[in-house]
């Protein structure tokens, strides 16, 4: 068990998604501070000077943050947009290597497909010329 735990480790794909973990993990640091520190008081002024963080309810004697809950779905709606774009932008440059080497390929196959044609053609004449000189030689 020890082994097999092991050669799962070391995998290349552990080691990639422990740096994707670790690179979104940071990530959303910065996203948290760009809403928290930027976005969230620029919404307050807009909606009246309303400052998220504080809004809460009291229950009894519990404490229900709202606001905190709202400012958490904004952070989740940046993450996922930002995540979409760049989703998005990898997806595109990847068609467009794969649109290459296709075009590429089409190229590739249009060339050979003429040189075969030209080949055929050479073939016919060479057994064309063969036959002409086969009769003057004959007839001579």
């Amino acid at each position: 068990m020890l082994r097999e735990f092991k050669e799962f480790i070391s995998k290349g794909n552990v080691v990639d998604l422990a740096v994707g973990v670790i690179v979104g993990s940071a990530f959303g640091k910065i996203v948290s501070s760009l809403v928290n520190d930027i976005l969230m008081p620029v919404i307050g002024v807009i909606i009246g000077g309303v400052d998220f963080s504080d809004l809460s309810i009291k229950v009894g004697g519990a404490k229900i943050a709202y606001g905190m809950f709202i400012q958490n779905i904004i952070d989740f709606l940046i993450i996922a947009f930002c995540v979409f774009l760049f989703v998005k932008t990898v997806n595109k440059l990847s068609n467009m290597t794969h649109k290459k080497e296709e075009k590429e390929q089409i190229v590739t196959e249009t060339e050979l497909d003429v040189l075969k044609e030209i080949r055929e053609e050479l073939k016919k004449k060479t057994k064309t010329t063969k036959k002409v000189s086969t009769k003057k030689n004959n007839k001579s």
